[in-house]
């Protein structure tokens, strides 16, 4: 093993590789900080493109554009409250808080650190322990996705602490958005009012946009209207005193950064997730863990290290089931797997023997793009919140605009600039009530997975519900999501919130 990475390394060096992977960073980090730009859409663009060069080259910019985009996504998060990835949502709550306490240096090194640790940990079980998370990551099928995915719902109980019931609410709002469309078992049109326009379902990343940023912008401009001072000052929402964390978050946040990139590695390495489930159960892990989690959602520097370190620790699990299964782990795998097949090669076990070259150069590319978007990071830091530093009368135009450009860009579609629009709207009213977007997200993320291994799991059983409880792995799963859901009423019940 030791000898094919210094073969890979060997291959990586040399003037070409590097610059690809400086410009490939450079754009993908760019791309993740745009709002609605996804790492997928990125990806997708650059597949073509990458033909006209060696497999190597290719696979190496189309990795290093994956890496880079997760990461851009924090800034916007942090700054804005703006997402710019799906995976940055969850750095919102705390990120966002930093900001408006005049932190935002600090929630920016910090996310970029914790960004560059789960890499790496996604990184060393990439190259050491591919075979064995991938027979694992195999064994799961249909009732064992229910059961995570139910799970995952389960960090609602952990997100809306304040009022439980609200947040079911809100995530049950989204697993019924997520049913608009067509039935993916038979195949039926479903809550589309006979319209072809919604056929294809509403896309979740012009109601996340929506939910956060437009919303956001609306709640600036009705401040505006109550203070028209507040339209050329910022209340200390971007001065930035230093970028680097210091040693006390370090050693406060160093547990939680290890545990959420195992998690993010471990879903990672699950076919059919992705970057934006990993964020927020590693959101809630860290809250649940946490010896004050009263202090998450109001600027607890381990709600920016956990879902930042959970969604960069998928960048590396998602390349071990493609790689040694030749099944992709997220969206973005997918494209990549289908570039190699383009290129003559099979994903598989075969690959690491037929082509050993060509996996030991991406190990290589792999670790130095981490490093390099580190550094971008960091270096861009102060870029980024000069930009912060603007007036809202031009901030909040641009904002908006970036908002309607990236809902359009996803589909080329008008249709989601309004779905963005709308959810704007219903964010900025429901936030007002006590309702949090973060809750409806994560009901939209995860409703389909939910209602699709659901149906097919009862299919594989004769409708036989107790399948769930027969299987180890789903039993563990759903035994935790049901303990989780029990000691947050409990909680709730003895400070007399229900």
């Amino acid at each position: 093993m030791f000898s094919g990475l210094l073969e890979g390394f060997q291959s990586f060096f040399t003037f070409d590789m590097i610059l690809l992977t400086v410009i490939s960073v450079v754009g993908g980090y760019i791309v993740g900080f745009l709002p609605g730009l996804t790492a997928t859409m990125a990806v997708a663009i650059l597949v073509p493109l990458s033909f006209s060069l060696s497999a190597e080259q290719g696979l190496l910019i189309l990795a290093a554009v994956f890496i880079s985009a997760v990461q851009g996504g924090s800034v916007s998060a942090i700054l804005w409250n703006t997402p710019g990835t799906p995976a940055s949502a969850a750095l919102c709550f705390d990120g966002y808080s930093l900001t408006k306490k005049g932190m935002a240096g600090r929630a920016i090194g910090m996310a970029q650190i914790s960004a560059f640790c789960g890499l790496m940990v996604s990184w060393l079980f990439l190259v050491t322990l591919s075979p064995i998370i991938a027979k694992f990551a195999l064994k799961f099928s249909a009732p064992e996705y229910f059961a995570i995915s139910v799970f995952g719902l389960s960090v609602v109980a952990v997100l809306c602490s304040d009022s439980l019931l609200k947040g079911v609410i809100s995530a049950l709002l989204g697993v019924l958005t997520a049913t608009i469309g067509m039935d993916p078992i038979n195949g039926i049109s479903r809550y589309t009012g006979d319209t072809l326009i919604l056929m294809t379902g509403i896309s979740y990343v012009p109601a996340l946009i929506g939910l956060f940023a437009i919303s956001e912008v609306f709640r600036n401009a009705g401040a505006i209207i109550e203070n028209p001072a507040a339209l050329t000052h910022k209340d200390g929402g971007g001065k930035i005193s230093r970028i680097l964390p210091t040693m006390e978050d370090i050693k406060y946040s160093i547990v939680t950064i290890f545990r959420s990139s195992l998690i993010g590695t471990f879903i990672g390495s699950l076919p059919g997730t992705g970057a934006d489930i990993a964020s927020f159960v590693s959101y809630g892990e860290a809250k649940r863990w946490a010896k004050n989690p009263d202090e998450f959602g109001k600027g607890d520097i381990n709600g920016v290290a956990a879902p930042q370190a959970g969604a960069n620790g998928v960048c590396g699990g998602a390349f071990i089931p493609m790689l040694t299964l030749g099944i992709p782990g997220d969206a973005v795998t997918a494209i990549i797997l289908g570039a190699l097949i383009i290129w003559g090669l099979q994903p598989g076990p075969n690959l690491f023997v037929e082509s050993s070259k060509l996996v030991n150069t991406l190990f290589a590319g792999f670790f130095v793009a981490s490093i390099v978007t580190l550094l971008v990071g960091l270096g861009l830091a102060n870029l980024f919140v000069k930009i912060d530093r603007l007036p809202k009368k031009y901030l909040l135009p641009c904002i908006f605009l970036l908002c309607c450009v990236g809902s359009y860009a996803i589909q080329n579609s008008i249709f989601d600039v309004f779905v963005a629009f709308f959810f704007g709207i219903a964010g900025f009213i429901l936030t007002r009530y006590g309702y949090q977007g973060s809750p409806f997200v994560l009901g939209m993320i995860l409703g389909p997975m939910i209602e699709q291994n659901l149906r097919r799991s009862l299919i594989i059983s004769n409708n036989d519900p107790f399948i769930f409880f027969t299987r180890p792995i789903s039993l563990t799963f759903l035994f935790i999501a049901i303990m989780t859901f029990a000691l947050s009423v409990r909680n709730q019940l003895k400070k007399g919130q229900i």
